[in-house]
């Protein structure tokens, strides 16, 4: 599906930008921070600093955590600052992103686009002085897939474009590795595969919640473009493919009883929640009372579940 342009104006708000002269410190500093998309990056955080300590064996060098963790905070926000210059059209239509510091004028176009260049750059260089080498190439080639691939060519163009774009966010978990070991092994390739097939199920309920937006500017997410059943069942398929993978690590000798314990127990839940929304999507039931939500607010639960076992797991055996 092509997307056509749309009119840069909220939906049901109009919203003036800030004039430059009414732009206090403050704001100005928060709407910066805001462009990086803090909360998504603590998401990614999650399942970088753990993957260290499964690829230690142990506790990593605590400098080279704070460095991994720094320079992956950089990047992601480089990332995330060009993916809303590239989207400020869309977003200025969309009800959630209608206060985006690029909508309400509180950081400029060029200002965006600037400091995510900036980000992007500086992230890198971090990353090969203190890191690796290998980590920086990562890194980059992340924040390049999400804002070229994801955001300019797959986003307004595919019902698959948070499948394929969500590689992206998969991208921590190899710099993870990379950066205690300077090399990529099965593990971090396994760990990565579930991210892959976690990010789907994780986002599709969400985009549930919020087909309105997107449908609105032309977004074909998976919800807009297909019936609440067809998109339960997708969930369904991926989630049971992210449980089977994630318990990969303990036959190919990667963890042991605890990771294993934990990714059982909190896989079991998630599919239980999977297919409580396609029994309810089924029914035809829909509203406030498919509780899709549900399983979006127990994805990242999941996920953070099963990183800390990651991380415990070497303490164990």
């Amino acid at each position: 599906m092509c997307v056509t342009a749309v009119e840069s104006r909220p939906a049901g708000v109009a919203l003036t930008p800030s004039p430059v002269g009414h732009r206090p410190f403050g704001a100005r500093i928060k709407a910066f921070v805001a462009l990086t998309k803090p909360r998504i990056i603590e998401l990614l955080l999650i399942t970088t600093v753990p993957v260290m300590f499964l690829a230690a064996q142990g506790v990593p060098d605590l400098w080279l955590v704070l460095a991994t963790t720094i320079g992956g905070y950089i990047s992601a926000g480089g990332a995330n600052a060009l993916n809303m210059y590239i989207d400020r059209d869309i977003d200025a239509l969309m009800d959630r992103t209608s206060q985006r510091p690029l909508v309400t004028g509180m950081v400029s176009p060029r200002e965006c686009l600037a400091f995510g260049i900036t980000l992007g750059v500086v992230s890198t260089v971090w990353f090969g002085l203190l890191v690796n080498w290998l980590s920086a190439a990562l890194s980059l080639g992340a924040l390049l897939f999400y804002v070229v691939v994801y955001t300019m060519l797959l986003k307004r163009r595919t019902a698959q474009n948070i499948v394929w774009g969500g590689i992206a966010g998969c991208m921590p978990v190899l710099i993870g590795w990379s950066s205690v070991t300077d090399s990529v092994s099965w593990a971090a390739v396994i760990l990565f595969a579930v991210i892959f097939f976690w990010t789907p199920p994780h986002y599709w309920p969400l985009s549930m919640k919020v087909k309105d937006d997107y449908a609105r500017v032309g977004v074909p997410m998976l919800p807009v473009i297909a019936s609440n059943r067809v998109v339960a069942r997708q969930i369904v398929i991926y989630s049971w493919v992210m449980v089977a993978v994630s318990l990969l690590l303990t036959p190919l000798g990667y963890t042991g009883w605890f990771y294993t314990v934990v990714a059982l127990l909190s896989g079991g839940f998630w599919l239980w929640e999977a297919h409580g929304l396609q029994n309810r999507a089924k029914a035809g039931i829909a509203g406030a009372k498919l509780k899709e939500m549900r399983l979006f607010h127990w994805s990242i639960t999941y996920v953070s579940l099963l990183f800390v076992a990651v991380a415990v797991d070497p303490f164990l055996r």
